[in-house]
């Protein structure tokens, strides 16, 4: 994503750009190269839902010759769209040169370099130096960190092809990574704590630059942007327990954001909770008991430039 709202570094665990930064206030100086690997992790772990993803719109995409990734991070899912798509070129965009430098390696190190390339600048602007129209467009999770969803969308659907098509990764279901009763405390934590940052992340929107209320309605949103609405899919993430290390770390480090971004907000027997829960000394903690899951869903939106 060309734009961010993390202000501090998760040393405690895996992390995801938008997962680490969607609740917070807009920051530009972060140091992504710090940040890198924790990103490259946990996009490492949603590997299994991004592949399927790719599988849906490789049925649906016919040899799209130019594939942007649209606040590409990393460049994990850059990687993947170029193994789905063997014959495109692909171009990683992204705001922090440091993350673009890493998918630039993780490119050569999966020998697809010749077919690879970065473009660094805010979004949606920075797609004018792409050189050619893109017929694909995979835009997860950077959209809803532009203050206008709808002008950005209009922007985005201008670089496309005609017949190229757009694919948005937004909403889905949050993650979910223990049962509604945890045998300590309240029932129900995780529901109160989701909704906790339903309401962090309408407050980050409210505060982008130009922000614009806007009804998620994205078919209608991308009607609007000139495009034809061809088809939505959810996909899966699901790591039923017991978990590898890198979900449990996930889990760990999600919730260990939501403590220290919310916590004061919780009401004591929550706040209580959520700290045994984050002590590793606690046999009820997350870094031990047995029944942590993670399990979450995406959701992609395509649409297509008509071509007349």
């Amino acid at each position: 994503m060309a734009h961010d709202h993390h202000h501090q570094h998760d040393h405690q665990g895996r992390s995801d750009r938008h997962e680490a930064g969607r609740h917070h206030d807009h920051d530009h100086d972060l140091d992504w190269a710090a940040m890198a690997p924790l990103l490259e992790a946990q996009a490492e772990l949603f590997t299994p839902l991004y592949r399927q993803a790719m599988a849906w719109l490789a049925g649906e995409v016919t040899a799209p010759g130019l594939i942007a990734d649209v606040g590409s991070g990393p460049g994990v899912v850059s990687c993947l769209l170029a193994d789905a798509f063997p014959g495109a070129r692909v171009v990683a965009v992204d705001g922090a040169g440091a993350l673009l430098e890493r998918a630039r390696d993780r490119a050569a190190r999966l020998g697809v370099a010749d077919r690879f390339g970065t473009l660094t600048g805010e979004l949606p602007g920075v797609l004018g130096e792409l050189g050619h129209p893109a017929g694909l467009l995979w835009a997860s999770q950077s959209l809803h960190h532009l203050g206008d969803q709808r002008a950005a969308l209009t922007a985005l659907a201008g670089h496309l092809a005609p017949g190229g098509t757009l694919a948005l990764l937004e909403g889905g279901l949050p993650a979910r990574f223990l049962p509604r009763d945890i045998g300590i405390g309240r029932p129900g934590l995780q529901a109160r704590l989701h909704a906790a940052e339903e309401d962090a992340f309408a407050e980050m929107r409210a505060s982008l630059p130009g922000s614009v209320a806007e009804a998620e309605d994205w078919p209608a949103l991308l009607t609007a942007a000139g495009l034809k609405h061809t088809g939505t899919r959810s996909f899966l993430l699901d790591l039923p327990a017991p978990v590898p290390e890198e979900a449990r770390a996930y889990a760990t480090a999600s919730l260990s954001r939501v403590r220290e971004r919310f916590g004061d907000g919780l009401d004591a027997e929550d706040r209580a909770t959520l700290d045994r829960l984050l002590d590793p000394e606690d046999a009820a903690s997350v870094h031990r008991r047995p029944d942590v899951f993670v399990l979450l869903a995406h959701t992609v939106y395509t649409a297509v430039r008509p071509a007349d």
